[in-house]
């Protein structure tokens, strides 16, 4: 039995080989600039905000 290319198997292919690993690789950017030792007095003034009374 012949496979048939169609519009759907190549955009499961393209969603599969192009896009999974991009947002895996922005997934993994996003944790490391939030777990950054640098950005942790940023992050802990905004945890702090809604605590805050002006």
């Amino acid at each position: 039995m012949q496979a048939i290319i169609t519009i759907q198997n190549i955009a499961s292919d393209l969603v599969t080989t192009l896009w999974t690993p991009l947002f895996v690789a922005i997934f993994v950017g996003i944790v490391t600039y939030a777990l950054w030792p640098r950005n942790r007095a940023a992050f802990d003034e905004a945890a702090r905000l809604p605590l805050r009374e002006d």
